[in-house]
């Protein structure tokens, strides 16, 4: 039995009611483990949702920032972590333009590994019974079969250790983009339709790039309420071009901001 990773749905569909009001029955429950197998969907029309999403973020408000990023939490589509001080260190050390190449790595990896443990955590897993050594049985869960991550060259790559890391035997595709956003080169598994999909991008300014590459998934069947986008830091203009283009896949960061690392691949890979 697939469980989702989401406790009280009849909670989340209440802030929902602007997408699609709905009924709840009893397979609705998180027992039941619906809400991620049947996809969004069961809970919200996708072209009445692309409409909510556009007049919220181009209304009279002119995407008011603290109100409109607080209803994109709360309809699941971003997830930003919440900020402890180990959090706000470890921005503050990635910010500093005096950082060293060394300490901007290890430090950048860390929070990468921080970040893809709250996209891990949002992928349905399955109840599974074990053996301990003392011979008990103790009843746990695992992941479900499925999952795998795509890098967007060329800083994306550096998110593929951390998330090695976090999942050993993951398979990770890549999207090489060129100019005017064409695709110069994609290496993706020959099922990925039928997969749940970590993208990972780092920083996100415009969200240009990363529209495009959603595009590419999106080119060969991947469906967008299967689609996680995990960056360290995204702006709010990147947040409402996404959001405004694919409103059923999630975002996951650390941080919504305007300032972040800037060239954060020739900082990482020490060729700035």
């Amino acid at each position: 039995m697939v469980i989702s990773p989401l406790d009280g749905v009849a909670k989340l569909a209440k802030t929902r009611v602007e997408r699609k009001r709905i009924k709840l029955t009893a397979s609705d429950t998180p027992n039941e483990g619906n809400w991620a197998e049947r996809d969004r969907q069961s809970y919200a029309s996708g072209s009445y949702v692309k409409s909510y999403v556009h007049g919220m973020l181009n209304g009279e408000s002119n995407f008011a920032l603290d109100k409109d990023l607080e209803r994109l939490k709360q309809c699941g589509w971003l997830a930003v972590i919440p900020k402890t001080n180990q959090i706000e260190e470890l921005q503050t050390i990635l910010k500093d333009r005096e950082t060293s190449h060394p300490d901007f790595v290890f430090y950048a990896d860390r929070l990468m590994r921080i970040v893809i443990e709250e996209g891990l955590n949002r992928l349905p897993f399955s109840e599974k019974t074990v053996v301990t050594p003392s011979g008990v049985k103790y009843n746990g869960i695992q992941f479900a079969r499925g999952n795998c991550g795509v890098s967007v060259c060329r800083s994306g790559e550096a998110m593929e250790i951390a998330l090695r890391q976090c999942c050993r035997s993951i398979r990770i595709g890549k999207v090489l983009l060129g100019e005017e956003q064409r695709i110069l080169y994609a290496r993706l598994m020959s099922d990925i339709s039928q997969r749940r999909i970590l993208i990972l991008y780092p920083t996100i300014s415009t969200g240009i790039t990363t529209c495009r590459a959603i595009r590419a998934l999106k080119d060969v069947g991947v469906s967008e309420e299967n689609m996680y986008l995990i960056t360290l830091f995204i702006t709010p203009a990147g947040v409402k071009r996404i959001c405004s283009n694919y409103p059923e896949l999630t975002i996951i960061t650390s941080d919504v901001t305007t300032e972040f690392p800037h060239s954060f691949a020739m900082k990482y890979y020490g060729t700035d």
